[in-house]
């Protein structure tokens, strides 16, 4: 999978970052214990200088050449297991000084194996996202800040209690962005303009993100647009995969079904994100302000059959409430 150039460098930068205040921290608490416990002080010095004594020795490769370097490792082994024993009678765990590393597998090179580590491949990803959904340019939403109270009294054109469906909604959406998973449902919003669905997406999506997964989220348009543009050779980056970014990220949500242009080229972008997230099993969130005979009417069966076959669906109700701010003065 590609990444652009600035996604690489700041992968790179957070595992060299990693790296460097795992050591400095083992330098700051060698100090320390050296300080207290002046005999690992010696013990280090002396390890130190067998460190010389073996570099030589590799270079050299005199004929004692195995003998000698068994010497020399057995004087680290015994020099270690003494450092351990004063540390432990000093009050300090025995392992006061290793390493500790945010990846133990690579232990924060970003490689292992001769291969990336997954380490970096998340690290990747995260970007990826990032970068993504900073130029989508959506608004900052929480749970905190969705009233129910623009829904107070009001009923939609089937008699539903738009309070009592949107409280429901409300709740359904808090217990999944709270016990989210890379294998919670995927879920399909539905509702006119203006009744809260873009706001619940992205409340999803902040606590999501808050739970260390990655959240991807935008509106199918400019989504399209940018995949479009990579695809014929037409993006700033050429490295950029856009369309896999999208696969692979542990959420998706995309905004507004039915506001892109129906082209061939769109549709066979949007069942391959659609379909491959559901062949991998990672969840998405969409949203549309279509009815379903819209939906149903604007989309091929294979599209549809994948939505409505695969997603929990949640219907919103109620009347725009930016209309309704604009009357109660509020924006």
């Amino acid at each position: 999978m590609a990444f652009d150039k600035s996604v690489y460098e700041l992968a790179e930068n957070e595992i060299k970052s990693r790296r460097f205040s795992a050591e400095n921290r083992v330098r700051f608490r060698t100090e320390e214990v050296e300080r207290k416990i002046p005999e690992i002080a010696e013990i280090n010095r002396q390890l130190a200088h067998t460190s010389v004594e073996l570099s030589k020795l590799i270079l050299q490769k005199t004929g004692n050449f195995r003998e000698s370097f068994d010497k020399i490792k057995d004087q680290n082994i015994q020099g270690q297991e003494m450092i351990a024993k004063l540390l432990i009678k000093g009050g300090y765990p025995e392992d006061y000084l290793a390493p500790v590393y945010t990846c133990p597998v690579c232990c924060d090179k970003g490689y292992y194996d001769g291969h990336r580590c997954s380490c970096f491949d998340k690290l990747l990803n995260r970007f990826a996202v990032e970068k993504l959904n900073a130029e989508a340019n959506m608004p900052n939403c929480d749970f905190g800040h969705f009233s129910l109270s623009y829904y107070q009294g009001k009923t939609d054109s089937n008699g539903t209690d738009c309070y009592q469906k949107m409280s429901e909604n409300l709740d359904y959406c808090k217990g999944y962005a709270e016990k989210f998973s890379r294998n919670s449902p995927s879920l399909f919003l539905l509702g006119k303009t203006g009744v809260g669905k873009t706001h619940i997406s992205l409340s999803i999506a902040k606590e999501v993100t808050e739970h260390g997964f990655t959240a991807a989220y935008g509106s199918i348009l400019n989504y399209l647009r940018i995949i479009e543009k990579e695809h014929f050779g037409r993006a700033e980056d050429s490295s950029a995969d856009t369309m896999q970014v999208l696969i692979n990220t542990d959420l998706l949500i995309l905004d507004d079904l039915g506001s892109e242009f129906q082209t061939g080229f769109y549709e066979s972008a949007l069942y391959n994100i659609i379909n491959s997230r559901i062949n991998l099993g990672l969840p998405t969130i969409i949203s549309s302000n279509l009815s379903v005979p819209e939906l149903q009417k604007r989309y091929n069966d294979r599209v549809i059959s994948r939505i409505f076959g695969v997603y929990t669906m949640l219907m919103f109700v109620g009347e725009d409430v930016r209309q309704i701010k604009r009357l109660r003065g509020e924006i």
